[in-house]
């Protein structure tokens, strides 16, 4: 189940980068990322009710909360800066190049998580680091 979902998000991430380059035109590029943020709130929000997913917020821990909240500041910061390039530059050159974000979290979760780089893990990126500049050049 993790793959379709993972394949969905990737589906989901491709039709955002097309929808907010077509979006963004003539509009300033941190409105926009509010208003996408507002959307994404609400809908959030909107699918914890439904759930009734609400009912876990006192049992999240002190640590967990801090780390949720520099998670929020990490994807507001992300999508600022997504945005703004995304308006200065083409979508097919941009998106690339913000997901070089794989080999980044690849190397963020072995030096802070200890996760282990395996030979595929290295092959991988390694290729995903030469396809980004291949198709960013």
């Amino acid at each position: 189940m993790w793959f379709v979902l993972a394949i969905l998000s990737s589906v989901f991430a491709a039709a955002t980068s097309i929808l907010a380059k077509v979006g963004i035109e003539n509009v300033n590029s941190n409105l926009a990322t509010a208003i996408r943020t507002a959307v994404v709130l609400v809908m959030a929000w909107g699918i914890v009710f439904i759930t009734g997913a609400q009912h876990g917020i006192s049992g999240i821990g002190k640590k967990s909360w801090i780390f949720l909240i520099l998670s929020g500041l990490a994807t507001g910061a992300s999508w600022l800066c997504y945005y703004k390039a995304l308006q200065l530059g083409d979508a097919s050159r941009v998106a690339p190049v913000d997901k070089f974000s794989i080999v980044l979290t690849l190397v963020m979760a072995a030096v802070f998580l200890h996760e282990e780089f395996t030979v595929k893990s290295i092959i991988g990126s390694v290729l995903i680091t030469a396809g980004t500049f291949f198709m960013i050049l």
